[in-house]
């Protein structure tokens, strides 16, 4: 019975057993010495982040050969430049459209009147945030094995098709190179499989660790901020991708929508959009009929600069600190929020926690104490796991949409209610000839 699940049923009971456990051991347990030790601190500390660890692994060698067979895939450098323009430029109206209906949203409802500041307040030392010029300065990498080897995604992204279009470029030796990179891909996807064979252990671990520690209790005091990100994150989700599904894809939403649970399930387990990569390309190929040479470019890049739910979250933050401070923003100033929640996304790598440094950044341009962000501490890994989910979202998004402006999209898959139905994941490839 239990061979016969998908794998997406076993990560979801997987997830609602270790919130379970959690919350029963935060409820119950919290002051235990021992469990908190070996337990919380211990087995599940240990065995949730060697998970982790091991989907970051991936990431580097999956996207390199991934992305090139995709940029040796697409064939020509004028289809790739349109395609990584059309791809760029909806990650960033996409992001415009998330922070915009965070700052609506929020302005309407004004959580943080009359909040009690005391209430969960933690301290908050934010690092620096980098200057925008050096942001785009940094794109370009002076050192790409040092890139490769701290996974700079932006700056691995940038160098892996700079290599590709040579390889296009380079005739006969530039063919045999892509021929190894799809026998490298291929190998790479049974790392795939084999760390993926264990992603519901992982998950319950991680699950259990994050609930035992943070509790649902620890959502009360911050129910105003917290109901209303949850809100933006679900009507941008559900509504936003899907208006955008229809008109500009040309594809049923309900059907989008329910294809994406496998990669929504996993980013929220996992909290970072690049450990969902393998099931995100999983499921834009092989369940939504994406061709891989769009797919493998568009989901890396949306991955690393595509943050709808962090611009969410910033744009919640912001009306939230501002009422409890009681500073009044003006329409200056939300226009500058909007325009540095865009700008900041394309310099935001794509793992946990990241999106609080932003926030300092768009606090310190607007005025804002930095310090308020320490009241949000408590429940932003709660959102960071909702926050990814709406992210991988945004990427398959983009992904169709350019799809089917290049006439790169089977429909007959994406109708297809069993395409991609497997019970292991199983990282799409590009077909050799």
């Amino acid at each position: 019975m239990l061979k016969k699940m998908t794998i997406t049923t076993k990560i979801m009971i997987a997830m609602l057993i270790g919130l379970l456990v959690g919350s029963l051991i935060n409820a119950f347990a919290g002051d235990v010495a021992f469990i908190q030790t070996y337990l919380v601190n211990g087995l599940f500390h240990v065995i949730g982040k060697a998970f982790v660890n091991a989907l970051k692994m991936l990431v580097v060698p999956l996207v390199t050969f991934s992305l090139i067979c995709g940029v040796c895939g697409i064939g020509d450098v004028n289809t790739l430049g349109r395609v990584g323009i059309k791809a760029f430029l909806l990650y960033l109206l996409t992001t415009a459209m998330a922070i915009t209906l965070a700052l609506t949203l929020a302005i309407l409802v004004s959580p943080g009147q009359g909040f009690e500041q005391a209430a969960g307040t933690q301290s908050f030392s934010p690092k620096p945030a980098p200057p925008l010029t050096d942001v785009f300065i940094n794109i370009v990498p002076s050192n790409p094995i040092n890139a490769f080897a701290e996974g700079n995604m932006l700056q691995i992204i940038f160098f892996v098709i700079l290599f590709g279009i040579a390889m296009l470029m380079a005739g006969e030796p530039g063919k045999q190179l892509a021929e190894g990179a799809e026998k490298l891909n291929e190998v790479m996807m049974k790392v795939v499989t084999l760390v993926m064979d264990f992603a519901p252990y992982g998950v319950f671990f991680l699950m259990a660790k994050t609930f035992s520690e943070q509790g649902i209790g620890l959502i009360l005091p911050m129910i105003g901020y917290f109901s209303v990100v949850i809100a933006c994150l679900l009507i941008h989700a559900f509504v936003t991708f899907p208006l955008l599904i229809t008109f500009f894809a040309k594809l049923n939403p309900v059907t989008f929508i329910q294809k994406m649970r496998p990669a929504q399930i996993f980013a929220f387990s996992t909290a970072s959009s690049n450990a969902t990569i393998p099931v995100t390309l999983q499921v834009v190929e092989k369940r939504m009929g994406v061709n891989n040479a769009t797919a493998s470019f568009t989901v890396p890049l949306g991955a690393t600069i595509n943050m709808d739910g962090t611009a969410i979250m910033q744009g919640v933050a912001t009306v939230f600190i501002a009422n409890v401070y009681g500073i009044d923003l003006g329409l200056t100033d939300y226009i500058t929020v909007v325009g540095m929640s865009i700008l900041a996304s394309i310099g935001t790598a794509g793992v946990p926690g990241v999106g609080l440094i932003m926030l300092a950044m768009v606090f310190n341009q607007v005025g804002l104490p930095v310090e308020g962000i320490g009241l949000i501490l408590g429940v932003d890994r709660i959102l960071d796991m909702v926050r990814t989910a709406v992210n991988v979202t945004g990427d398959a998004t983009v992904s169709c949409i350019v799809a089917r402006g290049e006439n790169e999209i089977d429909e007959a898959i994406f109708n297809d209610p069993d395409a991609g139905t497997i019970t292991d994941v199983e990282l799409p490839h590009k077909q050799t000839a």
